[in-house]
Formats: structure tokens, C-alpha cells, sequence
């Protein structure tokens, strides 16, 4: 089951495909929040460094449809072990 799912279906002019895939651009290369405005609202959300990434094409009953897919994972890593200020992981009890 997805935690939350939207889609937004419509027709755009070419230009205002390329301002949306341009918005989404600048906000990748800005940082780890991307802020999109779509339709009446806004998608804001967090975008990791790393992404897993997906180019489909299919040409087939008169029309071309092009995916471009991105994923990355919404768990966040393990957190490092903590560091003294000499720098060392602290000993552990062995408890």
C-alpha cells in the first residue's frame, strides 16, 4: 500500500512542459527541497543526493509516450556513531 500518491493529469503546451521539467531542474540543483507549483497547490518535498533513475519510450498506436521516472528511498540512513572530540568512536560497555 502507498503511504500517498498523487497524479495530475492535463494537457500542456510545450513551453509549459518545458518551464514544469525546468522548475523541477533548478529546485534539484538548488538542494535536498524540491517546491513545485502544480495546479492549485504546491508538492514540497525532500530529495536526497542519490537517486535510482528510469527513461522509458514507447512509440505504438499513433502516439509517443516518454517516462521519466526518479526514486529514491523516504528511510533515512543508519546515523554514525558518535564521535568524542579527539575524534574516536567512544568504547563500548560490551554489555
Amino acid at each position: 500500500m502507498k503511504d500517498l500518491k498523487f497524479e495530475q493529469k492535463g494537457s500542456l503546451s510545450r513551453t509549459e512542459a518545458a518551464e514544469l521539467l525546468s522548475a523541477l531542474a533548478t529546485a534539484l540543483r538548488r538542494g535536498g527541497h524540491v517546491e513545485l507549483e502544480l495546479g492549485p497547490g504546491v508538492l514540497s518535498m525532500h530529495v536526497p543526493d542519490e537517486l535510482r533513475s528510469e527513461v522509458e519510450v514507447e512509440v505504438g498506436d499513433g502516439e509517443i509516450e516518454l517516462e521519466i521516472e526518479l526514486k529514491w528511498s523516504t528511510t533515512q540512513a543508519k546515523a554514525a556513531a558518535p564521535k568524542s572530540k579527539s575524534g574516536e568512536a567512544p568504547a563500548s560497555s560490551g554489555d
